[in-house]
């Protein structure tokens, strides 16, 4: 996910100066078409396609891995925040031994309520 914003962050500094450059050359209402198309085409699709790719590439850790049922799991960047590692499907961190349930959000007293 840190690649995701850091090449966005690359095209946004490349894609300023190229612009504001081209400013010169363009009328005025053509100018923000031209400056909202590109910054579509250089910012924003790039990060959604990667971003898709990225969601399809770690996909089957999210749902079939131990990783993906324990509290020191962030979903997002897919990374065990205990070890500070990236699981995979044939590599845990912990080895499963620090491995600590989400909480369900039930309450316990609740289950042994008469």
């Amino acid at each position: 996910m840190g690649e995701i914003i850091f090449w966005t962050i690359v095209r946004i500094t490349i894609l300023i100066p190229i612009l504001w450059v081209l400013q010169g050359y363009f009328h005025s209402n053509f100018w923000w078409t031209i400056g909202v198309l590109a910054i579509y085409v250089v910012i924003i699709h790039p990060a959604v396609l990667h971003y898709k790719l990225f969601k399809a590439k770690n996909k089957e850790v999210l749902e079939s891995t131990l990783c993906s049922t324990c509290t020191h799991f962030d979903k997002s960047a897919v990374l065990c925040m205990l070890y500070d590692k990236h699981p995979s499907k044939v590599y845990l961190p912990c080895d499963g031994l620090d491995w600590e349930p989400k909480p369900t959000g039930v309450n316990n007293k609740d289950i042994y309520k008469d």
